[in-house]
Parts: C-alpha cells; sequence; structure tokens
C-alpha cells in the first residue's frame, strides 16, 4: 500500500511540474547543422552532452513497431493455396449477412464442450438470424439426410448447430457470397 502511495505522488509530483528545468536540461531542442534535432543532458560540472534524441533516425525503427491493424488482403480470382477464398465483390441479396473475422476468415468454428458434445458455431451475424437458421438447417438436412438441432441466440448474434459441420457451412457460405 505505502509503495502504491509513493508512485501515486511521483506520478503526480512529475504531472504538476511539467517539463520544469530540474536537471540541467536545455528549455528547448537545440538544433544542430545537420537538421537533427537534439536535447541535452548536462553531467553537473560537465560540458559532455549524455542522451541526443533524433528525429530523422526514427523511420529505422517505425518499420520494427507492428501494425495497429490488420491489413486488406491483395487480390485474388481464386482459392489461394491455403485453401482461403475470397468474399464476393459485392455482398448477397440476402436478409442477413455474414461478416468475416478480423483475420479475413468465415466466422465458423467448432465447440467441444462437456467431454464429448459436438457444437458448429456460426458467428458476426447480421440482420435476420432466423433466415439464416432456416436456410443453414435445409442445406445440412440435404447434406446429412436429417434435421439437425441448431439454437439460435439473438443477443449474440451467433448460430449453433449440433455436430461438427465447420467444413460444409464454410464451403456452404463462400458459395453464396460471403
Amino acid at each position: 500500500m505505502a509503495a502504491s502511495l509513493t508512485l501515486r505522488t511521483a506520478v503526480l509530483r512529475r504531472a504538476l511540474l511539467g517539463p520544469l528545468n530540474l536537471h540541467g536540461r536545455t528549455t528547448g531542442p537545440a538544433t544542430s547543422s545537420a537538421g537533427l534535432q537534439s536535447y541535452c543532458t548536462v553531467a553537473p560540472g560537465g560540458t559532455n552532452p549524455a542522451i541526443i534524441e533524433s528525429t530523422e533516425e526514427y523511420r529505422f525503427v517505425e518499420r520494427l513497431i507492428p501494425p495497429s491493424r490488420v491489413p486488406a488482403p491483395p487480390q485474388h480470382s481464386g482459392p489461394t493455396p491455403s485453401g482461403w477464398i475470397p468474399p464476393a465483390e459485392s455482398p448477397p441479396a440476402l436478409p442477413y449477412m455474414i461478416r468475416r473475422s478480423r483475420m479475413h476468415n468465415i466466422p465458423v468454428y467448432t465447440d467441444l464442450t462437456h467431454g464429448n458434445r459436438k457444437m458448429t458455431l456460426v458467428r458476426k451475424v447480421e440482420g435476420d438470424i432466423w433466415a439464416l437458421d432456416k436456410d443453414v438447417r435445409e442445406f445440412l438436412k440435404g447434406v446429412t439426410g436429417k434435421e439437425l438441432p441448431t439454437q439460435v441466440n439473438e443477443v449474440t448474434m451467433t448460430l449453433k448447430v449440433k455436430g461438427h459441420y465447420d467444413v460444409e457451412l464454410k464451403q456452404w457460405l463462400a458459395q453464396k457470397g460471403f
């Protein structure tokens, strides 16, 4: 508790004092003949600079910083060697929409709970989720030959299907243009 209070007072003191000249620092940036800005800290009793900050050399460090967003995927006319399928140019005219994940994949996942209960989840559904439920049940009835139980969650906009049918659903959604 005491360490936390000491840290808080140190942070508050630093915020209140701001850029006050406490340790012999120069008050503003000095510009050298090469166009570099440098901030010098003078050691007590000496004249040698201890720290030099260069804004010109930041471009060498900038490439090492990871990007804040995942870039858009390059244009592909068909499936890639990894099996990734690009979305259609325009979304299909359906009452529902399924957005891609942030890594540009179709958001269909498998789940194994209670040791042996297999479930398939369709996430990122927008629009009429009940129309998607109806279409998924019809598609899977054609694939398996039987009616599979499904569960619709309107709050999280997810659809659960009993069994592992992620490969079939991903191919079906990619053919629809999602």
